[in-house]
């Protein structure tokens, strides 16, 4: 039996580190389910502004039903010129796997720019969702 789609989940924030876990759990609030991969993405797109964009940056994060069981995730940023890409980590750095990780557990993913913003998203099947 398919569970109801919940609500769109959306804030608005400034990009700091101490909301990273913050909003990992108030999505699993909100989603009402364990959601490990979708809580996954949340923290590594939020800690990708953090971290490439700055700290303190206007961030709006949604997480939604995209239908035939997908989970959507975006987080919108204003740094429309700031490019995600996967980078090659050493195996003994402390970051640059964010991408990867969403890379291995999204069925999809990708940016959209306009003039003011960039947004990255990402597609999750809701049985790993």
């Amino acid at each position: 039996m398919r569970r109801a789609a919940a609500p769109a989940f959306e804030a608005d924030l400034l990009a700091a580190p101490k909301a990273v876990p913050l909003l990992r759990h108030a999505v699993r609030e909100h989603l009402g389910r364990d959601c490990p991969d979708v809580q996954l993405a949340v923290s590594e797109l939020l800690s990708n502004v953090v971290r490439h964009v700055g700290e303190g940056s206007p961030v709006t994060l949604r997480v939604s039903c995209a239908g035939q069981g997908v989970t959507r995730v975006e987080v919108t940023d204003s740094a429309p010129d700031a490019e995600p890409a996967p980078a090659h980590a050493e195996y003994d750095a402390e970051g640059g796997r964010g991408l990867a990780l969403l890379d291995a557990v999204a069925s999809r993913w990708g940016v959209v720019r306009d003039a003011l913003s960039k947004t990255v998203w990402c597609e999750l099947p809701e049985d790993t969702a």
